[in-house]
């Protein structure tokens, strides 16, 4: 993006208050219309084509921070086997039961560091190396990476929690491993599965870096006009030390170093100095001791999960484009405004600042990352699962920077239209229903500038 085209576009963000009177009014004034008949004509452009725009790491690194970035990226693509002993899978600790076998191969897509690819990987890796695995229903070749949650108990009770679609049980580097493969089918008849889609780490390190305080004054910002469109977001927080949690789709992880080492240990099975503890096992499928990545035997003397943490931290927010296909500047630059003019940017914040950091790159630094960092009640699309304080029709505002690149939509990947998703964000007790209200009076043109204005990001 160049300069004059930035600014341009900050200035932009300052007037959504002067439009305050044009939003409430025709709010106040006008009816729902029937979305079928009024978007006819409005098409997402879709995923955009060109460079990634993303991948590389954050401008201003000095030359240490540097090498552990590119270490970090190592450590990152590094494909893990049981015990390490595998050809070209020479990362150890996978499973007893896992849903990737590597942290890139989730977050791939447009670059390492992102989500989904177009082609799931997890169609193969569920029998490679002889394993026993059956693909279930809902992971397909052409679908999203996605991992099972189960809503609740056997008992009633909440669960919550990370069911493993594989086991390691049928692998040759797993002999006498005899675990089971948890049978989805009755929880699906049940409706007790939920799904969720990796989330991009570009930018990560930013997001880290926003202090509490601004999160927190950016919640009371606009008050009047949030509380006329029955936006109330609140904050997640972690227990013990209070402050704002952020990472993942309810912000229930409090840092890049935890939200590594959760994946790490719940995605590939790995145990590590975040969580040390194995997850279900089975006798002759546990071969390693704990936790599996420590410091002491790490390569370098550091750990795969601080290496993990280092690279989200530094890599460099996805970069917008000033026109693609085509998609005209002067489309963008009006579909920008028409994103705040409808309250768009009343939850999807366009920026935040970080406060000082010790990696001076990420410091007192603008994030464009387009969220609160706050969750919002999204109404049917509830997963029923609460984290924290965020209940179970709850979301975090996703961050939309690098939306143009993105394939898979909403927090299960359940649709690739961005139309849709947009229209989804709309239901019985959902907080956007008045924003997409306003949205659906809108010409089709406006819509259609506001679709090429977030696939620009």
């Amino acid at each position: 993006m160049s300069r004059r085209t930035s600014t341009l576009r900050f200035a932009k963000w300052l007037i959504p208050l002067s439009l305050t009177t044009f939003s409430v009014a025709v709010l106040l004034n006008a009816q729902q219309a029937p979305t079928s008949a009024n978007n006819i004509n409005v098409k997402d452009p879709g995923v955009r084509g060109g460079a990634a725009g993303a991948g590389g790491a954050i401008a201003g690194l000095k030359p240490p921070e540097a090498t552990l970035f590119t270490d970090g990226q190592g450590r990152f693509t590094e494909v893990d086997s049981v015990s390490g002993t595998l050809p070209g899978e020479s990362g150890s600790g996978l499973g007893p039961s896992f849903n990737m076998n590597s942290c890139a191969g989730c977050h791939a897509f447009p670059a390492t560091g992102g989500t989904s690819p177009f082609s799931n990987p997890q169609v193969t890796i569920a029998m490679l190396h002889g394993a026993n695995n059956v693909v279930p229903p809902f992971i397909t070749s052409n679908g999203p990476v996605r991992e099972a949650r189960f809503v609740r108990n056997p008992d009633g009770s909440p669960d919550g929690g990370v069911h493993d679609l594989f086991t390691i049980a049928g692998r040759t580097d797993a002999a006498g491993c005899t675990l089971q493969q948890t049978n989805f089918g009755p929880q699906l008849s049940a409706g007790n599965v939920i799904f969720r889609i990796p989330t991009p780490v570009f930018g990560a390190g930013l997001i880290e870096a926003i202090e509490d305080a601004t999160i927190l004054a950016n919640k009371t910002a606009s008050s009047q006009l949030k509380a006329q469109l029955g936006i109330s977001g609140h904050e997640n927080r972690i227990g013990n030390d209070g402050t704002i949690t952020r990472f993942g789709w309810k912000a229930q992880n409090k840092s890049l170093l935890i939200f590594a080492g959760e994946a790490y240990n719940v995605e590939q099975g790995v145990t590590n100095e975040a969580f040390p503890n194995p997850r279900q096992t089975a006798p002759g499928c546990d071969a390693n001791p704990h936790p599996e990545d420590n410091t002491p035997t790490g390569d370098g003397f550091i750990s795969d999960l601080t290496g993990f943490g280092l690279f989200m931290q530094m890599l460099a927010p996805p970069a917008p484009v000033n026109s693609f296909g085509n998609v005209s500047d002067a489309s963008i630059d009006h579909g920008q405004q028409v994103f705040s003019q409808v309250g768009c940017a009343l939850c999807h914040t366009p920026s935040l600042r970080t406060g000082p950091a010790a990696i001076a790159a990420l410091s007192n630094q603008t994030a464009n990352l387009y969220s609160d960092l706050l969750v919002h009640n999204m109404g049917q699309l509830a997963d029923g699962v609460s984290q924290g304080n965020a209940a179970g029709d709850e979301f975090r505002s996703a961050p939309l920077w690098g939306l143009g690149k993105r394939i898979f939509l909403l927090h299960d990947g359940r649709t690739t239209d961005l139309l849709q998703a947009i229209l989804a964000h709309s239901s019985s007790g959902s907080e956007a229903n008045q924003v997409i209200n306003l949205f659906n009076q809108l010409p089709s043109s406006s819509k259609q500038d506001l679709l090429n204005f977030l696939r620009s990001l």
